[in-house]
């Protein structure tokens, strides 16, 4: 399952840094940060919990840039 979020980064520096950060949390397959459009777009592993998995994206991503967001719809 792959799904997009929205999230606020000041730079695209600290966005490579969270693509980094999400691609190596456990139940994600892969994911792309895109500065210009503020958007990470995941790719979730096969039966996962979508809402588990992103929590903890959040918590690693907030490791390597704390003032970053990532907003569930």
């Amino acid at each position: 399952m792959k799904k997009t979020y929205k999230i606020d980064v000041d730079c695209a520096n600290c966005a490579n840094k969270m693509e980094e950060a999400a691609k190596k949390t456990p139940g994600v397959k892969d994911a792309v940060v895109n500065f210009m459009t503020l958007k990470m777009k995941v790719e979730f592993e096969e039966g996962v919990d979508e809402k588990e998995v992103m929590a903890q994206v959040y918590k690693n991503c907030k490791k390597v840039e704390d003032d970053c967001e990532i907003f569930y719809e």
